[in-house]
């Protein structure tokens, strides 16, 4: 979805829908609209049918060969008006024009909400649209009707008579949403094409496009460094694991920060092999290394004052004569010997790697790790918040208030020491689960092993990556591209020991 932004208008233009966003019982059309636009909305608020309330929409049509039709789109209660409610209702404007088969529409700017949330708007509800507008269909050859598949909206004019936001804000915006939708689409692609390789490829494109560093450690050189829970998980199957670290260094930036997402590219469990229904879901097990990628993509455009370093350890879980066993006992890249107890309990193994070794080999400032890692948390929160762990309670703040600015929304889980005790091995110094009562909060502590004294958040993102329903800007379908907008805004709004 391409993105303009103007300054003027003057009813003239030509678009295939015009969108008009409403607080809810303020529903009149703005002044540099057309007469016909202003009266059909006079209509539609005396009938009361439409009310601008969250979610609601209402589709006119109008005689006029320029603009045949108008969207209404409820913005809610404007005293309860923010970036994510702002983002929602854009993202269900996306979805509403997306049955229209249009090639280009337009949306007004809305004069209202709290000055301070205004200069954003361009920003937000470009990131909004291009999240709404969304579709996955690159194996589709026709619908289910034997049609060929509607095509997407191309083209959308944002238009600011008012002078609220920028077409700078637009941009940025664009970029965002691009970022996200990275995201999904390759945690959306089939496990039989995304394997490691090929996750290693699409990281090495957007390397390339944005100016990043990138090396991928291969095999040989994870065997080396002794990483032996990491490959402990490889080694079941035949496609060779990776180990992608993508590095955006801007001039004059002082702190670091790590980003380390869980490249799980498929999980059957191993030889404690899942149950097969819904198994094929299983390859939204890459939807940590996913919103890394996505991230570097954003942070590459939108260029924060801030080191970020991307590291995805990337393989597949499967069961084979050589794969991990229940019993055997790992020595990892730290040091420690693990006892595996459970093959499916593989995120934290990989996981575990990466972080020792993203922080001894690049020294940051503060790391975070996103991970589908249990189901413990899906059944804790639900689809809606994703769940932290940390060890250290400011750089969580700063997390927290990057997700809700970013929409990720983020609910600590609390880590009192007796929670530890269920890790301790009874044959290594840990073991790889604990009971099941608590286990997301005992997997985000297993990986507060491989971290020492560096600020660190675990987010667990199992309940959030996939599966999400009745949010304006997110698919019905798939991935979602959780933890972008919030890795991007903690980029951008970070602050050492604050």
């Amino acid at each position: 979805m391409e993105f303009s932004y103007a300054s003027t208008f003057s009813g003239k233009e030509s678009f295939g829908c015009l969108v008009l966003l409403f607080p809810q019982d303020r529903v009149r059309a703005p002044a540099a609209t057309t007469r016909e636009v202003r009266e059909n909305v006079r209509r539609l608020a005396a009938l009361k049918d439409f009310t601008g309330k969250t979610g609601q929409t209402q589709l006119l049509p109008l005689s006029s060969k320029t603009i045949p039709r108008v969207l209404c789109v409820g913005l809610g209660e404007v005293d309860k008006l923010d970036r994510e409610q702002l983002r929602r209702a854009a993202g269900t404007a996306a979805k509403a024009l997306r049955g229209l088969e249009l090639d280009k529409a337009g949306l007004v700017i809305p004069k209202t909400g709290a000055a301070s949330l205004r200069q954003d708007f361009g920003e937000i509800i470009a990131e909004g649209m291009a999240l709404g507008g969304y579709t996955f269909e690159p194996y589709k050859t026709q619908e289910d009707n034997g049609k060929k598949p509607r095509k997407s909206l191309a083209r959308v004019a944002l238009l600011d008579p008012d002078g609220i936001t920028s077409a700078k804000s637009v941009r940025q915006g664009a970029a965002r949403g691009d970022a996200v939708n990275l995201a999904r689409t390759l945690g959306n692609q089939p496990p039989n094409y995304m394997t490691p390789t090929q996750l290693a490829k699409e990281a090495r494109q957007v390397a390339r496009k944005r100016g990043l560093k990138l090396r991928v450690l291969e095999q040989a050189e994870l065997e080396k460094l002794g990483m032996g829970m990491f490959m402990g998980v490889a080694r079941g199957s035949r496609q060779p694991p990776k180990l992608i670290l993508m590095e955006y260094r801007p001039r004059g930036a002082k702190g670091t920060l790590a980003f380390v997402g869980k490249g799980i590219t498929f999980d059957s469990g191993g030889i404690s092999l899942k149950p097969g229904q819904a198994m094929d879901e299983m390859k939204f097990d890459m939807c940590g290394a996913a919103a890394v990628v996505g991230a570097m993509d954003g942070i590459g455009a939108l260029k924060p004052l801030v080191n970020v370093v991307g590291v995805i350890p990337a393989c597949e879980n499967l069961p084979d004569g050589n794969a991990v066993k229940p019993g055997d006992i790992l020595k990892s890249y730290a040091g420690k010997h693990v006892e595996i107890l459970n093959t499916d309990a593989e995120g934290r193994l990989v996981l575990g790697d990466a972080l020792a070794y993203a922080i001894k080999t690049f020294k940051p400032d503060a790391v975070i790790d996103l991970a589908t890692l249990t189901g413990a948390c899906v059944i804790a929160l639900g689809h809606y918040a994703t769940g932290a762990i940390t060890n250290e309670e400011k750089f969580l703040d700063q997390v927290v208030r990057a997700g809700k600015a970013s929409g990720d929304v983020v609910w600590p889980l609390p880590n009192f020491p007796e929670y530890a005790e269920a890790l301790k091995g009874k044959y290594a110094d840990l073991q790889n689960i604990g009971p099941r009562e608590g286990g997301a909060i005992t997997a985000g502590l297993f990986l507060k092993h491989f971290v020492g004294e560096v600020p660190w958040v675990h987010l667990d993102i199992a309940g959030t990556a996939w599966g999400v329903k009745g949010i304006g800007h997110i698919p019905y379908e798939g991935a979602t591209g959780v933890g972008v907008g919030l890795l991007i805004d903690l980029a951008k709004s970070w602050r050492k020991g604050k």
